[in-house]
């Protein structure tokens, strides 16, 4: 199964640290991003899962071949919104839907992405932020395909319970807190 090209850091945070992200990618080994990737989902799918490695131009170099339908990224150390993620072929589509800007994710069935490490956005409400105070997210998971308008769920940050992130945009998703 091919790699789709993705991150769930912004793609303009991807760009501003592109050479924080190169000094970073140049200093680590391939296990130490094995390592860092595999953090962020639950054992029984991080076994068996693919791990690659992105580029800032979203190429994917695969650091090692797996055998379920799983792919673990790294991200890139000090970058926000480049965090660890493990996420299923539906939300690698909508990442890379994301990291291209296209008007609406594309993918036809909700997908789960894991961020177990926790991680850091720009902004809770605008997809593409590239600037402001960030936000750091606890360890979380997430389902990539709900409807915001009908959930009746909060549309702030919180460190607890689920909340939308994105809320009102194509790329609303919910933030399910937790390890469990």
């Amino acid at each position: 199964m091919p790699v789709p090209r993705l991150t769930l850091g912004t793609a303009a945070a991807l760009a501003l640290g592109a050479t924080l992200a190169a000094a970073s990618a140049a200093s680590e080994t391939p296990a130490q991003k094995i390592a860092r990737a595999l953090s962020a989902g639950p054992a029984s799918i991080t076994a068996h899962a693919t791990v690659a490695d992105m580029d800032a131009k979203g190429n994917m170099t695969v650091l090692r071949k797996g055998t379920n339908e799983w792919t673990c990224v790294p991200g890139h150390v000090g970058v926000v919104g480049d965090d660890p993620f493990c996420a299923d072929a539906a939300s690698m589509q909508w990442g890379d839907d994301w990291f291209h800007h296209k008007p609406k994710p594309t993918n036809t069935k909700p997908g789960i992405m894991y961020m177990f490490a926790g991680g850091t956005d720009w902004s809770a409400s605008d997809p593409f932020a590239t600037k402001g105070t960030p936000i750091k997210e606890p360890p979380h998971w997430m389902i990539m395909y709900p409807v915001d308008k009908s959930s009746g769920l909060p549309t702030t940050p919180r460190n607890t319970g689920t909340w939308i992130m994105y809320a009102g945009t194509p790329y609303a998703h919910l933030m399910i807190n937790g390890k469990q």
